[in-house]
């Protein structure tokens, strides 16, 4: 992966309708600037409701998604999903079969908290910076940790 992207729900579909020509106009849309890497997604969405009400699809572009519920929380909360070591290891094992594709697109609602942990373990996880998603917003700290714990638990070979 060249990038890592995060986004709010609507930064994510901005993103994804960059990609986006009507039928037949494929070079009219290449000259206008739409964007042609590829993609993949880690959808997280709120428990509560039920989602946002969209799901992201494979396309030519989109080379796969992950869709996760949990809320941003950081411990047990009567009514909401916490994250858990299962969806970190989902995450892993995400990142780590679409290491080829060129960028990977993490959206949560607002883009600061839980999908901002995401992207800042996939960046270490595939052996970048991350001090900029923890100088410039607020990563779920419990999130981070979770991925973090369920990454050296997958190098040790403990599963």
């Amino acid at each position: 992966m060249k990038r890592v992207l995060v986004k709010s729900v609507h930064g994510a579909f901005g993103y994804v309708m960059e990609h986006y020509y009507p039928f037949g106009m494929a070079d009219e849309a290449a000259e206008q600037g739409a964007l042609t890497d590829t993609y993949v997604v880690i959808s997280i969405q709120d428990s509560h409701t039920n989602g946002f009400g969209m799901q992201f699809t494979e396309n030519q572009f989109c080379k796969g998604v992950l869709t996760l519920y949990f809320d941003d929380i950081i411990r047990e909360v009567d009514g909401a999903v916490l994250f858990t070591d299962e969806m970190a290891d989902q995450i892993i094992a995400f990142v780590l079969a679409h290491r080829s594709v060129e960028t990977l697109l993490v959206h949560c609602y607002g883009g600061q908290s839980r999908s901002r942990a995401v992207g800042a373990f996939a960046v270490e996880m595939l052996g970048g910076n991350s001090e900029r998603y923890f100088e410039t917003g607020s990563p779920n700290q419990y999130v981070y940790d979770v991925l973090e714990t369920a990454w050296i638990r997958r190098q040790l070979g403990i599963f």
